[in-house]
């Protein structure tokens, strides 16, 4: 996989697209994202956005890389945390709904993540304490508080 990602960042691609990253191809990923590449995605196995440090941390250590570094590079180049989750109704195909848009950020050397925005079980949207940091990374205008 790492072969296949530095393949593909040398074809100068406008957009990466990358669909499990789930090894030290992580490091390559993070490194276009941080490198003039200005649009990514890539799907990450975590249980919650809370959840995705540590993830992200132990995928970093396959590659080589400290927790610092993973933090560093983690926190500059992802603007977002997209979390879904899995509703299956009977009779039903699975849905995969929003659950959580969360932003990481450094905490020392360390890196979390908080909710920016948190979807209920019936749709509603909440905002959490990480909303100001997702609009500045996408370019909003904060939004007042209390958002819903």
């Amino acid at each position: 996989m790492t072969t296949l990602v530095r393949t593909a960042l040398r074809m100068r691609p406008d957009r990466i697209v990358l669909g499990e990253c789930r090894g030290p191809e992580v490091r390559d990923v993070l490194t276009a994202l941080n490198t003039g590449h200005e649009g990514g995605w890539a799907t990450l196995h975590a249980n919650s956005p809370a959840d995705v440090p540590a993830r992200l941390t132990a995928l970093g250590a396959l590659a080589g890389m400290g927790e610092s570094a993973v933090a560093a590079q983690a926190a500059s180049a992802l603007d977002a945390v997209v979390h879904l989750r899995r509703q299956t109704r009977p009779g039903a195909a699975t849905l995969r709904r929003v659950a959580a848009v969360g932003v990481l950020e450094r905490d020392g050397e360390r890196m979390r993540c908080r909710d920016a925005l948190v979807v209920d079980t019936d749709g509603a949207v909440a905002a959490g304490p990480g909303v100001d940091r997702l609009a500045a990374r996408i370019g909003e205008r904060p939004l007042p508080q209390p958002w819903a």
